[in-house]
């Protein structure tokens, strides 16, 4: 990591590298990020509706304020941590460690390129900026999930659910999922990395540094979410 955040020596070939790196991660992983909260927002809507509605005192349109709280504070930046450390993390791994067992690293060090400055810092400064790019869209999209399915069911009126979204609305829940997402896309990518830089041997080991990559990230993942909340909250 310290020579990762090193001045890179060619910062044309760094930033190209970096916005490279920044649409594989975003673009790539749009659509699997747009359908997972998509429905687990309509899923939470649901399962609130069927418990509330055994509840005749509570207005069903506390569940747009929960499905809110929920999706911004909780699901959607741990969620799509989560799908990038499985789809993204493993890539990451399996990328480093192929240039690894192939001597394609070795070579760059010959010639007196700083190696992790120019493959570990890219990915890294990428995730860090696209990761909560992804989990605003993330947030917007399991909110109208959590509205498609409540028309479905006839469970409230679009009114209703809104004024639930908008009601007693505080900004710092976004400065707690700002906060998250950023630690999650350093964890993500930085444990990724580690892991294909560092393997040794063949094909069996990159197909282990690429599974330890994604779990290890989820693992940290959790234990940082709690924590954020623990202190944050």
């Amino acid at each position: 990591m310290y020579r990762s955040i090193s001045r890179p020596e060619k910062p044309s070939m760094f930033w190209k590298e970096t916005f490279r790196q920044a649409h594989d991660i975003g673009i790539g992983s749009l659509a699997i990020i747009a359908i997972v909260s998509t429905f687990v927002g309509a899923v939470s809507a649901v399962q609130f509706a069927y418990q509330f509605r055994t509840i005749n005192l509570v207005p069903m349109w506390w569940i747009g304020s929960i499905e809110r709280k929920g999706m911004i504070l909780e699901l959607a930046p741990t969620i799509s941590a989560l799908l990038l450390a499985g789809k993204v993390g493993s890539n990451i791994a399996s990328e480093l460690g192929t240039m690894r067992i192939s001597e394609q690293i070795d070579a760059y060090e010959i010639m007196g390129v700083n190696t992790p400055a120019y493959l570990i810092s890219p990915k890294i400064l990428a995730s860090i900026f696209v990761v909560p790019m992804l989990v605003i869209i993330a947030v917007m999209l399991g909110i109208l999930g959590g509205w498609g399915a409540g028309l479905l069911g006839n469970f409230y009126s679009t009114s209703e659910y809104f004024r639930g979204v908008q009601d007693n609305f505080d900004g710092y829940d976004l400065v707690i999922m700002s906060v998250k997402s950023v630690l999650f896309g350093f964890i993500m990518s930085s444990v990724s990395c580690y892991k294909g830089f560092t393997v040794e041997g063949g094909s069996i080991e990159i197909g282990k540094a690429s599974t330890q990559a994604v779990v290890y990230s989820s693992i940290f993942i959790i234990i940082v979410n709690f924590f954020v909340a623990f202190v944050l909250l």
